[in-house]
């Protein structure tokens, strides 16, 4: 949401028909492409006709790779997450690691807090953002501790909409 509202086109990677239509009727997305639905290489190439200059990365695995042969020369990949990864009993070792060099893209690791500085920068942007109805979000909630560890598994496996929360009643 933050790069459509700095005039960026903004592709979304989603798993099932109902995140990629939150994101495009929601969240303002040109599109979204449904990893779990069919074709994603071929879906992206469609979406993305002209390459990709940023990816920023949430889950690595194959996905990563499919968007790596995507990528623009000069391109930029902030790595933030590995979530496919978290549950793996081996690693994926990345396949089209040769895009990165024959891409010059540039990969870097992306932790909030490495911009602790811009955080109060940030944090009145969104807050104006959200306040004016330009940003929006979604929570799943699961009620009660005891719902907390079926909430977790739930997430990794894709089960929740926006962000996963338990109350704690």
């Amino acid at each position: 949401q933050i790069a459509k509202l700095k005039g960026c086109r903004t592709i979304g990677i989603a798993g099932g028909a109902q995140k990629c239509r939150w994101a495009v009727e929601e969240l303002g997305f040109d599109a979204c492409l449904d990893y779990k639905a069919g074709n994603l290489r071929v879906e992206l190439k469609a979406a993305a006709p002209k390459g990709v200059d940023v990816y920023f990365d949430n889950v690595g695995g194959e996905i990563l790779d499919t968007v790596l042969a995507r990528m623009n020369p000069f391109s930029r990949l902030p790595l933030c997450g590995m979530i496919s990864q978290y549950n793996a009993t081996e690693a994926y070792g990345v396949k089209n690691f040769r895009s990165i060099l024959v891409n010059r893209i540039t990969v870097r690791g992306f932790i909030v807090w490495d911009f602790e500085d811009r955080y109060k920068q940030a944090a009145t942007d969104l807050a104006q953002w959200l306040a004016e109805g330009r940003l929006r979000y979604h929570e799943t909630v699961a009620q009660g501790l005891a719902a907390a560890p079926a909430a977790f598994i739930g997430m990794l496996r894709g089960e929740n909409l926006g962000k996963q929360l338990v109350k704690l009643v």
